[in-house]
């Protein structure tokens, strides 16, 4: 579920399960959390590209994996893969989000907790999960740090898409690319980027991170209590209804 290659001192992470949209199930947040974990430890990488298995980026949280889950379950996932996003901006070398296809959900919050957001002008960008019935459980922070908090909140509402050009412009990416270069134009950023004194990468990232990621564990914290009590509305019941397995 996850594919790890290795190209001079660039390590490409790309989530793998193309069949259920790249959506972030439990085994994949944890080949994520492993294959960071191992690029974080490896003296010869010297940053990452994230990406996605084609047609796209990632679908975002696996409501299907959830659907039967508690809420209190529900939230303990989520808290989970919350962690292991905030590991990027913890993590001494650069991480490069490659973006085609669509970003929806958690796979566009997880984009924008990395430090840099390639993305596909063709791509489609989306958080839908106020129209489900609850605010996203985790990443808001990062959402915040990019755009800041009233373009963050125009966007967790979700009124409608945005496509990867319009991305650029709010700040949600920083480079844009032609459909299908998103890949090759993040490679080229990364490869720079680790040709760079590692140590004065690191120091930078270092400095940095308190605007990146100030506070972003407490606003999970508060971001999942407030999810919890969305989950019990009728609105949110009635999504989640449609993503449970009947026996």
């Amino acid at each position: 579920m996850i594919g790890i290659e290795k190209t001079g001192r660039v390590c490409v992470i790309t989530l793998d399960r193309p069949k259920r949209r790249n959506a972030l199930g439990e085994e994949v947040m944890k080949g994520l959390a492993a294959a960071l974990r191992a690029a974080e430890q490896d003296p010869d990488v010297g940053a990452v590209v994230l990406t996605g298995a084609p047609p796209a980026f990632c679908a975002g949280s696996d409501l299907k994996e959830l659907g039967g889950q508690s809420i209190a379950a529900m939230c303990g996932h989520e808290a989970e893969t919350a962690a292991i996003a905030r590991t990027i901006a913890y993590m001494s070398k650069p991480v490069v989000a490659a973006v085609e296809g669509y970003a929806l959900g958690g796979g566009f919050i997880l984009a924008v907790c990395c430090d840099i957001v390639v993305t596909a002008r063709g791509t489609r960008w989306h958080l839908p999960e106020v129209q489900n019935g609850w605010l996203p459980p985790w990443g808001l922070q990062a959402l915040v740090a990019r755009v800041g908090g009233v373009k963050a909140r125009l966007l967790t509402w979700g009124g409608e898409p945005i496509l990867g050009d319009e991305a650029l412009r709010l700040g949600v990416a920083d480079y844009a690319a032609e459909d299908g270069a998103a890949l090759d134009r993040a490679k080229a950023l990364t490869t720079a980027l680790a040709a760079l004194p590692a140590n004065a990468v690191a120091t930078t990232k270092r400095f940095f991170e308190a605007f990146a990621a100030a506070d972003a564990e407490r606003a999970d914290m508060q971001a999942s209590r407030l999810f919890a009590e969305d989950c019990l509305s009728p609105a949110a019941r009635a999504t989640i209804d449609r993503f449970t397995v009947k026996s």
